[in-house]
């Protein structure tokens, strides 16, 4: 979020950052849920929709992509077929800190302003943990596009550094 941040600093990009449907929905419903799966996915679905209809130039979205998850991979393919359709570029930028570095930053004031359920900081700990194990959550040398994927080690890289390379890119 915060490297998207950055970017949207320097493109004028508006960011739609994971927990702006995330976090509505929590209030409503469990994150494992049925219903916060469906609506979560249509919701942004929906607003790509809406959003390829405009004329802007750019967005910036950050999402938590478990690769190896069949409906994930169904959200991404069907969100690159929308704006690549329409004529727009899909770049993948992966942002790989180490373990250690995500959970210190995952309660920095930023974090904890912008993204509601992790102001519990223990439970938002024992998630972000509790999915290493569970998931693939980084390419490990394999992407599903790899001419549209970056990848970029950033624990020592500020976010401004880190939007600068993808600008680059």
């Amino acid at each position: 979020m915060t490297v998207g941040l950055e970017l949207e600093r320097l493109t004028g990009f508006p960011l739609f950052h994971n927990h702006m449907t995330v976090d509505p929905l929590m209030r409503l419903f469990p994150f494992d849920s049925p219903a916060f799966g469906r609506l979560v996915s249509e919701f942004r679905h929906r607003i790509f929709e809406e959003f390829v209809a405009t004329e802007s130039k750019g967005l910036i979205f950050t999402f938590v992509w478990v690769l190896d998850d069949p409906a994930d991979r169904a959200f991404v393919n069907r969100t690159l077929k929308l704006f690549t359709d329409r004529g727009g570029s899909v770049c993948f930028v992966e942002l790989e800190p180490t373990q250690a570095e995500r959970l210190r930053r995952n309660d920095t004031p930023l974090r904890l302003a912008e993204k509601r359920p992790q102001r519990d900081v223990d439970g938002s700990r024992a998630f972000l943990l509790a999915a290493d194990k569970s998931y693939r959550m980084n390419s490990q040398g394999s992407f599903y596009y790899p001419d549209r994927h970056l990848k970029i080690e950033n624990t020592e890289l500020g976010a401004e550094a880190g939007a600068e390379r993808v600008l680059a890119h």
